[in-house]
C-alpha cells in the first residue's frame, strides 16, 4: 500500500491513517509517504512494514548505530533529527497533561542528555549453536541481537561487552537463557549476573579472574528470578549522589545518566517554593537510594519513603555520613500510602513513582493540605491518570519540564508541579 505518514505514535513507529483504521508502520516519519506492506493487526488498525521511502522527510538523518537498521529493540528513533525527536517528546507530555484536565499547560523545552552516558544496561544472553549471543532484543521480539556496541551506552560499558560474551561462554551455569545488569559506579562496573544453572566453586574463580582483568570491584549472581548474592568483591562498589557516597546493592535503581539525574534535580529544586511553610519538612516518596533526597534536604528538613530495605539502609547511612537532614524510612507506599493526616506536616511532596504510577497515593494527596506536590514521571501515559485527581481537585499546574534521558527511545521522563490553590475557610486559611 502507498501510505503517507501523519505523525508518530507513543512506541515511536509512524502511523499512517486509512478508512480501515491506522496502520503502525516502525522506522517512518511524519510528512513521508511510503510503500508498505501490512503484515496482520494490531491493537485497533494493523501492523506495516516499510518497502520504499517514495518521499522522505526532512528530518531523515542516518541512524549512528549500525544495530538500527538490524532492528534492535533499545532504540525507536534513530532515523529522526534530534530536534524533532525533542519537539515530539514535549509534544507527548502536553498531550498527557491536556488529557488530564490542563490543556493550556506551559511547557518548557525539553531537555536532552547526550548520547553515549548511560550508565545502566540490561544484556540478555543466550547461549545457541553458534555460542554466546550478549545484547539486547529485536523490536517486538523475542529473538536477541548480539551486539558489537551501542552508542548509547556510556563506552566503559560497551567495552565489556566482548569481554563478557568471552567469559559466559566458558561458564556452564549459564545453560541455555541469562542475564547481565550493568551499573556504572564511581569505583566502576557493578555487575549482577543471572543464570539458568547453580554456579559451582570453580565458577566463582572464573568470576573471580575476570573481574580482576576489567576491573570490576563487585559481580553478584542469582539463579534465574533468585535473590543475588555477592560472588566477588574486590574492593568498595560506591557511587556518589549530591555529594553523599552510597554503597547501592547490586542492581539498584539508578537515574539513567548523570545528565538526566542533574536535569530531574534542578526542575525538582525549580519548582519548590522559594520559603517552605511551617517547619519545612518535605516528603520524598519512592525515594530509591536518594538520588532526590540528598539535594532536597539543602531545602529543608527530608523523610524519604522507600519500599526496598537495602536502599533505605544504604540512604540512612550515607545520609548519617554526609550529614545532611534526611530520615530514610522503610513503607511500600502501593500498599500503605501515606494518610491525609500523615500528610499535614509537611510542606512539600516530591513523587517519584515507578513506572506505573501511584494510583493508591495521588488520591490522597489530592485531597491534602500540602501546598506543592512535584511528581516526577517516567511514563505519560501513568502521569495523565495520575494528574487528573490533582486537576479535578483544584490544583494549579505551575511547571512542566520534559527530560529526555533515554535518547532516541520512545521513553520520557517529566517533572511536573502541582499548588494547591487556597480555598476560603480551608485549613491553610485558619
Amino acid at each position: 500500500m502507498r501510505l503517507t505518514v501523519t505523525a508518530i505514535g507513543a512506541g515511536g513507529d509512524g502511523i499512517a491513517r486509512t478508512e480501515a483504521g491506522p496502520v503502525f508502520i516502525p522506522r517512518a516519519l511524519p510528512g513521508e509517504v511510503v510503500e508498505a506492506r501490512l503484515i496482520g493487526k494490531r491493537g485497533d488498525g494493523q501492523a506495516g512494514v516499510v518497502e520504499a521511502i517514495l518521499t522522505p522527510s526532512p528530518d531523515r538523518v542516518a541512524p549512528p548505530c549500525p544495530h538500527f537498521e538490524q532492528g534492535c529493540g533499545g532504540c525507536a528513533v534513530q532515523h529522526w533529527a534530534p530536534a524533532a525527536q525533542a519537539g515530539w517528546k514535549r509534544d507527548r507530555l502536553r498531550e498527557a497533561l491536556a488529557r488530564a484536565g490542563y490543556p493550556d499547560a506551559a511547557v518548557a523545552e525539553t531537555m536532552t542528555t547526550p548520547p553515549g552516558r548511560r550508565r545502566r544496561a540490561d544484556f540478555a544472553v543466550r547461549r545457541g549453536p553458534d555460542g554466546v549471543a550478549l545484547g539486547f532484543h529485536l523490536a517486538g521480539s523475542a529473538q536477541l541481537l548480539d551486539l558489537a556496541g551501542c552508542t548509547v551506552l556510556d563506552p566503559r560499558i560497551t567495552a565489556l561487552i566482548g569481554p563478557l560474551r568471552e567469559m559466559l561462554r566458558r561458564l556452564a551455569a549459564l545453560r541455555r537463557d541469562g542475564s547481565v545488569v550493568v551499573n556504572l559506579l564511581d569505583t566502576g562496573p557493578d555487575l549482577v549476573l543471572r543464570t539458568d544453572g547453580p554456579l559451582t566453586a570453580a565458577e566463582r574463580v572464573t568470576l573471580a579472574h575476570f573481574a580482576t582483568q576489567a576491573g570490576i570491584p563487585r559481580i553478584a549472581w542469582a539463579l534465574k528470578d533468585g535473590v543475588a548474592e555477592v560472588a566477588v568483591q574486590s574492593g568498595p562498589a560506591t557511587i556518589l549522589l549530591s555529594g553523599a557516597e552510597l554503597t547501592p546493592a547490586p542492581g539498584a535503581f539508578l537515574q539513567a545518566s548523570p545528565e538526566g539525574e542533574a536535569a530531574i534535580i534542578a526542575a525538582v529544586l525549580a519548582a519548590l517554593p522559594a520559603r517552605l511553610v511551617g517547619r519545612g519538612r518535605i516528603a520524598d516518596l519512592h525515594a530509591g537510594l536518594g538520588t532526590l533526597s540528598v539535594p532536597l534536604a539543602a531545602r529543608g528538613r527530608v523523610t524519604a519513603f522507600e519500599s526496598e530495605a537495602s536502599a533505605v539502609a544504604a540512604l540512612g547511612t550515607a545520609a548519617g555520613r554526609a550529614g545532611v537532614r534526611v530520615t530514610a524510612q522503610r513503607r511500600d507506599l502501593d500498599r500503605q500510602p501515606l494518610t491525609v493526616a500523615e500528610l499535614a506536616g509537611f510542606a512539600a511532596v516530591v513523587l517519584d513513582p515507578p513506572y506505573g504510577g501511584a494510583p493508591e497515593q495521588v488520591p490522597l494527596l489530592a485531597r491534602s493540605a500540602v501546598p506543592v506536590v512535584i511528581y516526577v514521571s517516567c511514563n505519560p501515559a501513568a502521569l495523565a491518570r495520575d494528574a487528573k485527581a490533582f486537576a479535578q481537585a483544584g490544583w494549579a499546574l505551575s511547571a512542566a519540564t520534559p527530560i529526555d534521558q533515554f535518547v532516541h527511545s520512545a521513553q520520557l521522563e517529566a517533572v511536573v508541579a502541582f499548588t494547591r490553590t487556597p480555598q476560603r475557610g480551608s485549613m491553610r486559611d485558619r
